[in-house]
């Protein structure tokens, strides 16, 4: 079978406040500012900010949703952490860093031959990075974070589960996965060639209770995998149906992009993503990228209404392509 989703696109989150969200995803980790819009769901305004390495490439896009209304329960069904790669040998430059930022972080470990740091978003996040010699992608460069240390994009996300044959059978019979190892308790799959941007990993958590699937800070909201346009959507549809997940979304409208979604055994909720045409160029500049608050057309007549309810937050010059000075929105 030919599958049609070729690795990660974006991964979604529910943060808390806005502006500690930007603070940690521009100045701990070292992201440029992508765009700036809202949910596309619902009728309560809630920003979601998106960030990436240099390029704004499929696979480097983290996504959140910063939703204080409401703390979420992490738990087993649930994204456990987000990979994303740096080069080999600069975990002590990760360690001195978050050291200055007064983030606390885990001993440096290692799984499946790759050495990692792992720590938390302010909101409980887990963010790891990990090492790869062989992730060429461009990162973005701070004045504190250069772009030999910075993060290249995502490695890939860890998934808590409680028993792994379903997930696993979904991961490899729907999404075309193939399972590369296994230590203790984390089962690892990779797609196409493997390696950063084509990796899943599996933690087998069997006493950990379930996490919550309700939008709550602190929790992740599902990742996004890339297929080339709306025809690869069409065909991953196709083959969830054929083999009996019925529970697959049409089709959505995203503005940006075009998503389709299904919650997967485990629990932990997958999206298949295509670019729109223009994707994130199609409302502003490749310059003016993540510099304010944009909406799509069916928002537009509300903009004022829906910037007065949002948290004001402001964006470091050095987190957008064309901005010489800080943005308050």
């Amino acid at each position: 079978m030919n599958y049609p989703l070729t690795g990660y696109h974006h991964i979604t989150a529910c943060a808390g406040g806005a502006q500690e969200d930007v603070d940690f995803f521009t100045q701990v980790m070292g992201l440029r500012m992508a765009k700036q819009t809202v949910l596309m769901d619902g009728s309560i305004p809630i920003y979601h900010l998106y960030y990436s390495n240099a390029n704004l490439e499929p696979g480097s896009v983290m996504t959140t949703f910063p939703y204080g209304r409401k703390q979420g329960r992490p738990g087993s069904g649930q994204v456990s952490a987000t990979a994303f790669t740096v080069a080999k040998g600069s975990l002590p430059f990760w360690k001195e860093h978050l050291k200055r930022h007064k983030v606390d972080h885990e001993p440096v470990a290692e799984r499946f031959g790759q050495s990692f740091l792992r720590f938390k978003h302010p909101s409980g996040l887990g963010v790891e990075v990990i090492e790869d010699e062989a992730d060429k992608r461009e990162g973005w460069s701070t004045p504190e974070i250069g772009k030999s240390e910075s993060p290249r994009g995502f490695h890939g996300a860890v998934l808590s589960v409680r028993e792994v044959a379903e997930t696993e059978r979904f991961f490899v019979d729907a999404l075309g996965f193939r399972k590369t190892g296994v230590e203790g308790r984390y089962h690892r799959f990779e797609t196409g060639t493997g390696g950063a941007n084509k990796t899943i990993t599996l933690l087998q958590e069997s006493e950990r209770p379930a996490g919550s699937w309700t939008f709550g800070a602190g929790t992740f909201h599902h990742i996004a995998l890339w297929g080339a346009d709306q025809n690869a959507l069409a065909e991953q549809k196709a083959i969830y149906e054929e083999l009996g997940y019925t529970d697959a979304s049409e089709i959505k409208d995203r503005f940006y992009f075009y998503s389709m979604y299904c919650r997967c055994p485990g629990g932990i909720l997958v999206e298949s993503c295509c670019n729109a045409p223009g994707s994130f160029e199609k409302d502003e500049s490749k310059e003016e990228l993540g510099s304010k608050l944009h909406l799509p057309p069916w928002m537009a007549d509300r903009h004022a209404e829906i910037l007065a309810s949002l948290e004001p937050i402001q964006v470091p010059e050095t987190a957008m392509a064309g901005s010489k000075n800080p943005v308050r929105i």
